[in-house]
């Protein structure tokens, strides 16, 4: 109870959506559990700020989009035969399935600066939309390639199982919801049908393509107000260094979101002073109730009490997940005061809802947190609550002050048993392996399995 949450990943999901299954089954991945593929083999990971491809009249330049995939996809691919590995192993099945790991960041600042609030419908089709375009066209650009220097060297004996996976995309890309604007869910289709024909032309070059890494590190670099697919943690942060001291972090998208909104440049300006000073939005001067839901973070802000409930991180990552080769390394951060019960109904919920796995972290389980809503945070005894309490549904519930969005991490029990057919995510690099290795998982080479 006093340390992060183990993440569950879905034993069925994972291999119903495996572009290799002639070969061997997934039986592992990468520590944050977005790299899933088969043992010893890895993959070189890239990300895309998302805010960079937005035009100044609020709209998603989805041809540039496009050509941004196309040449992260090509120096990804180049990158395979140039890079070095930790082991033999690694190094040969990494250049047997040319395995990449495109993704995406800044999606929370994407959906705040149009308006929308995380936990909405239309925010999870945009998501939806933009996730499908990223992975179809990569897969487009591999089938290009492939028809230039050949499928990648398995793909003859995968051919039916790969082709079957780019239907079921496809599939996917015609069931986004009709709150996303058209033109990117047109687009979405279109690059759906177009990376399945091209396919079914050329084969492939790369088994899997795309991942949602969580660019806690890059996405400083990358001048990203929120990491991967994630929300802010909240409009005004605090992150202790490690040398001593602490970074005040202010989110940057609140004045285009105003804008957007229709608020005046005066009505911003005094907006955005009040949040600087009570690092909180709620209660700022001329801010609109309705548009309170539009800067929701993932924890209740020191002096506010509205946050984003933790199903609907669940929901966001519902509906990226069908267009990803990979999974998401993504926390669903839960207030203190949750239950056993309902960390139990999420991870099922996440099951239900097709994901491939789910990582929990509970708002104080780790006695040091490094990002804070506050400048200093009292120390709390964390007792487990009692099954009676139900106060985690988000905007205004019992719980929390901040914590850091840690992703949660244990060794999986080898005798552990659930159902549906669950693993246990255990630390590990971008590469999966069968046996301990430098930069590798010391997992046991099968997944602790029950029928489910």
């Amino acid at each position: 109870w006093l340390c992060g949450a183990p993440g569950m990943q879905y034993e069925d999901t994972i291999q119903k959506w495996h572009t290799c299954k002639s070969t061997a089954p997934i039986n592992s991945s990468n520590p944050c559990s977005e790299y899933m593929f088969l043992d010893d083999t890895a993959c070189n990971l890239a990300s895309l700020n998302l805010m960079k491809f937005m035009r100044p009249n609020g709209t998603f330049d989805v041809e540039l989009f496009k050509s941004a995939v196309r040449v992260y996809i090509t120096a990804q691919e180049i990158i395979v035969d140039n890079a070095s590995y930790p082991t033999e192993q690694i190094a040969r099945n990494s250049h047997i399935y040319r395995t990449l790991g495109l993704g995406s960041a800044n999606l929370g600042g994407l959906l705040m600066s149009l308006g929308l609030p995380y936990d909405s419908d239309e925010g999870r089709s945009i998501a939806a939309a933009i996730t499908a375009i990223m992975h179809c066209h990569a897969y487009t650009q591999s089938a290009e390639i492939a028809n230039v220097l050949g499928t990648f060297e398995d793909y003859a004996r995968n051919r039916t199982d790969m082709l079957e996976v780019m239907g079921m995309h496809r599939d996917y890309a015609y069931k986004i919801h009709n709150s996303c604007p058209a033109p990117l869910r047109e687009a979405a289709k279109v690059c759906a049908d177009e990376a399945l024909e091209r396919g079914q032309q050329y084969g492939y070059r790369n088994a899997q393509v795309t991942v949602l890494a969580p660019t806690g590190t890059i996405g400083f670099m990358m001048d990203c107000d929120t990491t991967g697919v994630e929300p802010d943690i909240a409009l005004v942060k605090y992150k202790l260094l490690a040398g001593g001291g602490m970074l005040k972090i202010v989110n940057r998208t609140v004045r285009p979101a105003l804008e957007h909104l229709g608020y005046s440049r005066d009505q911003i300006t005094k907006i955005i002073a009040y949040i600087d000073e009570h690092d909180t939005i709620e209660g700022a001067p001329d801010l609109k109730d309705e548009h309170l839901e539009v800067f929701d973070c993932a924890f209740k802000p020191r002096n506010g009490f509205r946050y984003i409930p933790y199903t609907a991180h669940v929901r966001m990552m519902a509906a990226v997940q069908p267009f990803l080769s990979g999974a998401i390394s993504k926390t669903v951060n839960m207030p203190t005061d949750a239950t056993a019960e309902q960390i139990a109904e999420t991870y099922l919920e996440g099951w239900r809802l097709g994901l491939k796995a789910l990582a929990i972290y509970r708002d104080g389980c780790k006695r040091s947190q490094p990002v804070n809503t506050g400048k200093s945070e009292a120390k709390k005894e964390v007792v487990a609550p009692k099954e009676e309490e139900h106060h985690a549904s988000g905007n205004g519930s019992k719980a929390v002050h901040c914590a850091a969005a840690c992703r949660a991490r244990a060794v999986r029990s080898p005798t552990s048993s659930t159902s549906p057919a669950t693993r246990v995510t255990s630390p590990s690099v971008c590469t999966t392996t069968r046996r301990p290795a430098n930069c590798s998982s010391r997992w046991p080479r099968k997944a602790a399995r029950s029928a489910g």
